[in-house]
Formats: C-alpha cells, structure tokens, sequence
C-alpha cells in the first residue's frame, strides 16, 4: 500500500521529462489565467463604470453572456465549437492555436476569470469616496493620475476580499480541464482511477491537492488584506 501510495504521488506532482502533471498542470492554468484575467480586467473595469453608455454597454454584454452561461458550456464552444467554423481553418496561426487543447482551456479560463473580475473592480471603482476623487481634482490631477494614483489603487485594495474568493472559485473551475483532455490533477485522478479501481486513494489525494492550494491562497490573500486594507480599520487615540 505504501508503495501505491507513493505512485500515486509521482503521478500527481512529478514531472516526466518534459510531460508535466497534475499539481503543476493545474497551477499552470490557475497563474496564467489569473494574470491574464486581472490584465483585461482593469481596463475593462474603468470602461464598465463608465457613465457612457457607449462605453460601458459593449463591457456589460461581454460580463453578462461570460457570467451567465456555464464556463463548461464556454470550454466546449472554443475547444470543439470555434475549430469547427470554416475561418479558423483558413488561416494557419488560427488553426494552429485552436488545435492545441491547454490554449483553448487558457483561453476560455482567461476570458470567464476577466469577466467576473471585471465586475468586481468596476463595483470597487464606483465605490470610491467622492472627498479622494474631489481632493484630488482640487490639487490638479489630471484623469489619467487620478485612476492610476487614486481611484485604482483604492479600488483595488478594497476589492481583495471579494477577488480572493474568485481566484478560489477559479481554483475549483480548473477541475474543468480533464474535459478538453488536459492532464489537470482531476485528471490524474481519473486516470489512476481508471487503471487500479482504487478509487477512495485516487480521488482522495486529489482533495488533498485542492485543498492545501486553497489553503495556501487563502493564507497569502490574508496577509495581503493584514497590510494593503490596515488603513481601513480604526485607529486608536
């Protein structure tokens, strides 16, 4: 049993040469698709809290149809549903890109993480006190320092608490993966499964995998809202 154990272990977390697996697979996804969705988020925040409707209205569809549809259902539409359309194929890179599984998952990933992020800054934003956006008006900000000296800074700092339970829900989305046959741990998981029926080992260790990652996000964003939201509490006379 130990030595199983120990198998079952390699699989999940070791690397084969240039084949990585499992834990690495599924932090892979979760990194990039975080940074890539906190990247088009922010402009698309500023857009969305727009009062133009010209301006926020296009922001709001792309954040309703990413938000309201299934980000399994969005998976499926750009891994199997885009490579079918007769235009991907007519130009190489297109094809070269949507043939390749981990880019469409990334893709679809990125596209869904922006949406929701989106809104959660966009709320931020709205929330900011109108005595910082007024002082720094007084003192001759011109717009663009007045986002990225006041507005986004504050914005930022106060939509941690919401955008940490995003990454962990993005965290859980990764599970996804299995289904556009990248060697995510679920699908690790389901593979040992498939080849020893040990299915309590199998799958148990994959818990244990998701939840000291959580674990681990939970603890970093803690002690980034400990020192980035310290000025919100109240101070002692």
């Amino acid at each position: 049993m130990i030595e199983l154990i120990r198998q079952y272990w390699q699989n999940y977390i070791f690397t084969d040469g240039f084949n990585y697996t499992g834990l690495v697979i599924t932090l892979w996804l979760l990194v990039a698709s975080i940074v890539l969705g906190f990247v088009l988020a922010v402009p698309l925040a500023i857009a969305r809290a727009s009062r133009n409707r010209y301006i926020c209205g296009p922001v709001w569809l792309f954040t309703y149809v990413f938000r309201g549809t299934p980000l399994y259902v969005q998976l499926l539409l750009i891994y199997t549903g885009l490579y079918s359309l007769h235009f991907v194929h007519s130009y190489a890179m297109l094809d070269s890109f949507f043939r390749n599984a981990m880019n469409c998952t990334l893709l679809a990933f990125a596209l869904n993480e922006c949406a929701y992020a989106t809104e959660i800054f966009a709320g931020a934003i709205r929330e900011t006190s109108h005595g910082e956006i007024e002082a720094a008006q007084a003192y001759g900000m011109s717009k663009f320092k007045l986002y990225t000296r006041i507005i986004l800074p504050s914005a930022l700092r106060r939509a941690l608490p919401s955008y940490s339970n995003e990454v962990i829900l993005m965290l859980h989305a990764t599970t996804l993966a299995f289904t556009a046959t990248v060697p995510d741990i679920l699908k690790v998981a389901r593979d040992v499964n498939s080849a020893t029926y040990a299915t309590f080992q199998a799958y148990g260790i994959a818990a244990i995998l998701y939840a000291a990652i959580v674990f681990a996000l939970i603890w970093g964003f803690r002690k980034m809202e400990i020192r980035l939201l310290a000025y919100l509490k109240p101070q002692g006379h």
